[in-house]
């Protein structure tokens, strides 16, 4: 089936594109020919992906905002993870939020554009007890925001408890496959990949939006990642969040730089066209690998978070919204504003933290969060400046929103 495209499939994008508008699914061969497309010819396939995406979502920004509800305390041994068993990482480790501070940070991401709220805890997955607390949350925010999607994400799920969420009034769940099936055993040994995807059946069964996303950058091979997008294509994912490996010092994974700016985009790219009327989101890590190419990454990924991370800070909520103006785009339900007018309220409600900025013993301090926000990561070695007067490696550890008394970055 369409061989010439396959014979050619580096110098003709936009043909592609054209016939995957058109019906045509997207070969594991084409996938791999395309991850592999020279530096050279890439923004080429990002403008090809780009029609796909305008076709489905037009020039809409869709902006999510995490909330963590439970942070660290994992028994989980992900590589990945900064919040895994024996994690070295020196995270905000905090049991349970209250239901009224959850629902308080829901608020303030709400008011900076976010049309959907990503409530997460740690964990392998929730107790029933758990899933009851999390219902109260839920029930809570929509009473005060009834039009904001929510969607959960809380591990792998027991029978009824998809159901209890959805009655609850959760729209989605999310549970990421992260890699292949043929990678999972050596980034994991807690738990299968054969879980993960029997997670994301069942909450698509219960008729919650299914999210399923990847981590790239962990050192998996191209024929890996094409693996993985198609399973994630075979799940039929409504939402497929794109994370860049943030190589957290304390896990097995720190130190692991596999990314370029140029290779970020192309990922995005092979996403968007394998799986073209997805929601296709530039997750965790972005700022740190897409750098100075993050707006470009819009042409093709239509969804991003706003603000702070897990576990980790992100972009200034203000230049997330700036960059999504300023590139041409606006925010999903919010079309009849100006998105460059929302930057303004953000930066006129923004509290100065008091205390020991370098206090990362107390996990109510800032921290080095409003200093060392913007600091810029190292192409070669990964750091960023400190505000302490001491090398630290990205990422720049979260002590602001959630689980301290500092304002979120929202």
């Amino acid at each position: 089936m369409h061989s010439q495209s396959q014979q050619s499939t580096a110098t003709n994008f936009t043909e592609l594109a054209e016939q995957i508008s058109q019906g045509h699914q997207l070969t594991a061969d084409e996938a791999l020919e395309l991850l592999n497309t020279p530096d050279s010819q890439t923004l080429r396939l990002v403008g090809a992906a780009g029609a796909l995406r305008r076709e489905h979502f037009g020039n809409t920004v869709k902006v999510n905002y995490l909330v963590n509800l439970k942070s660290g305390l994992c028994p989980e041994d992900c590589t990945y993870c900064s919040q895994r068993l024996g994690s070295k990482a020196e995270i905000l480790k905090y049991t349970w939020l209250k239901p009224e501070e959850a629902v308080h940070q829901a608020g303030l991401g709400i008011a900076g554009g976010a049309s959907r709220v990503c409530m997460v805890a740690s964990g392998k997955g929730p107790t029933d007890r758990d899933v009851d607390r999390v219902a109260t949350m839920i029930d809570a925010l929509k009473g005060e925001h009834p039009d904001v999607e929510v969607c959960a994400c809380l591990g792998i799920l027991k029978d009824g408890q998809a159901q209890r969420l959805k009655a609850a009034g959760a729209d989605a769940y999310n549970h990421n496959l992260n890699t292949a099936e043929s990678m999972y055993p050596e980034i994991c040994s807690t738990h299968s990949f054969d879980e993960r995807v029997a997670t994301v059946r069942e909450a698509k069964n219960t008729g919650l939006s299914p999210c399923s996303g990847l981590i790239v950058g962990m050192g998996e091979t191209p024929e890996q990642l094409v693996e993985a997008i198609f399973a994630l294509r075979d799940l039929n994912a409504d939402s497929i969040p794109v994370n860049f490996l943030m190589p957290f010092d304390g896990t097995p994974l720190q130190g692991t730089w596999n990314l370029t700016p140029l290779a970020c985009l192309r990922i995005l790219a092979v996403v968007r066209m394998v799986c073209p009327d997805k929601e296709v989101r530039m997750a965790g890590g972005r700022e740190m690998h897409l750098r100075s190419l993050q707006a470009t990454a819009l042409e093709v990924a239509n969804s991003l978070f706003l603000g702070d991370y897990l576990t980790s800070e992100g972009q200034d909520a203000k230049d997330d919204l700036a960059m999504i103006g300023d590139a041409g785009f606006v925010v999903l339900g919010q079309t009849d504003h100006d998105t460059k007018q929302q930057v303004n309220p953000l930066s006129e409600t923004t509290v100065q933290p008091t205390g020991d900025p370098c206090d990362k013993d107390n996990a109510q301090s800032p921290g080095c969060a409003s200093s060392c926000g913007s600091a810029t990561v190292s192409p070669k070695s990964g750091s960023a400046p400190s505000c302490c007067g001491t090398d630290t490696a990205e990422p720049v550890l979260r002590r602001r929103g959630a689980g301290t008394a500092q304002n979120p970055n929202a």
